[in-house]
């Protein structure tokens, strides 16, 4: 078996963490975390632009960090292995945070649908006439 050079091997070790390195992918992996998640929740959950987070989710894909499945007229996103929110944590306690402020933000659902106002308007109305 030949040894690759210590060089290569850190390139393919740096990978992901480029791929994740900003704090809006960040965000975006935990709003998805162990459950999916459609542009539409994302946008709804963080206030941004529908292009801006299809921008972070493309890089996201090109990365091999998410794989995404169609559902009618919605693209779902879910993560390829969801140890890199093990990493993320890792990285959270090194910068002073506690495990546990992170898993309070990873998304645990492994229900398909979203229920954000974008993707249930139907949802959205029945509640509006119960407080009415």
């Amino acid at each position: 078996m030949k040894k690759q050079p210590i060089s290569q091997i850190s390139k393919q070790i740096a990978a992901p963490f480029t791929a994740i390195a900003s704090p809006q992918r960040i965000a975006i992996l935990l709003l998805i975390g162990k459950g999916e998640a459609c542009v539409c929740h994302l946008e709804a959950a963080l206030g941004w632009r529908q292009a801006y987070i299809s921008q972070h989710l493309m890089a996201l894909r090109k990365a091999d960090i998410l794989q995404d499945r169609r559902e009618g007229r919605y693209i779902f996103y879910s993560l390829k292995d969801a140890s890199i929110l093990d990493l993320i944590t890792a990285s959270a306690i090194l910068s002073g945070l506690s495990a546990d402020t992170v898993s309070a933000l990873i998304n645990t659902q492994m229900n398909p649908s979203c229920e954000c106002p974008q993707c249930s308007p139907v949802l959205i109305s029945v509640e509006s006439q119960k407080t009415a």
